[in-house]
């Protein structure tokens, strides 16, 4: 399955999404960054092989308070527009609203990475019309549905169809399981064993493992359960892993691959 973003293709292989948080209060404090800092931070991404940059304005771990669309525009743009002007690489910008996708979208984001499955109305139109790609990610905490994959494959195969309609062309929508999003750690280590299932709703995945909290302890001590994620996604064939620690998930996705070779 191919996957296009900004002027890039993407077809086989796993690759590598770097994070960088434009919040003072995201999970891990070593991926948040200033306006004056982000242009290096994301420049040593691209160096490290980071293919596409992720940047968020919103904390959306668990407990966190909802920031307004008007100040989430204020701390993302100032950032992405700096990290627009550092890097050639795409461009994705982690936001559920539509006004955030539109304003990014007009100074330089080539992608809206959406938790909420696409929820709010009007935001597969903007990217639609944008000639944007889309990360539409599952968020399982507030369904009904009993069946952890039941819900993932139905509801992913849902929002995938309603961009479609808004015009999405196939080629740049990238489903996202939703690690994080479950009812607890043991559905999150659940999807994770069964990830690859996702690939039958017919388009490429993205995972979003790194740091999280089903992986133990702190978030400082999880970067050896997040390289085994990694491992784990490029054995299973997901085409993105969405990481803080470019450089130490691009060697060990890098291992696997010569192992195969």
């Amino acid at each position: 399955m191919t996957f296009k973003v900004g002027g890039r293709e993407f077809s086989d292989g796993t690759h590598v999404m770097g994070i960088l948080n434009a919040t003072a209060d995201s999970f891990y404090a070593a991926s948040r960054v200033t306006p004056g800092e982000a242009a290096e931070r994301a420049a040593r991404m691209a160096e490290e092989g980071a293919e596409i940059i992720d940047i968020g304005a919103q904390s959306t771990r668990p407990g966190a308070d909802r920031v307004s669309a008007l100040e989430e525009m204020s701390l993302l743009l100032p950032v992405l527009e700096r990290v627009r002007a550092a890097v050639d690489v795409p461009i994705s910008v982690d936001t559920f609203y539509p006004e955030v996708a539109e304003a990014a979208l007009s100074v330089g984001a080539d992608m809206i990475n959406d938790v909420s499955c696409l929820a709010s109305a009007g935001m597969a139109e903007r990217v639609a019309e944008g000639g944007a790609s889309v990360c539409i990610m599952h968020d399982r905490r507030g369904s009904k549905v009993p069946d952890l994959m039941t819900d993932k494959l139905t509801g992913l195969a849902a929002a995938a169809a309603k961009a479609l309609r808004a015009g999405i062309p196939r080629e740049r929508i990238l489903l996202d399981g939703g690690i994080g999003f479950n009812r607890g750690a043991e559905e999150d280590v659940c999807l994770m064993r069964h990830y690859d299932l996702l690939s039958s709703v017919g388009y490429p995945l993205l995972l979003g493992a790194s740091r999280k909290s089903f992986l133990g302890g702190e978030p400082e001590t999880r970067l050896a359960a997040t390289l085994e994620c990694s491992v784990a996604a490029a054995r299973m064939g997901v085409l993105f892993v969405r990481v803080h620690d470019v450089k130490e998930n691009v060697m060990a996705i890098n291992a696997v691959r010569r192992r195969c070779d």
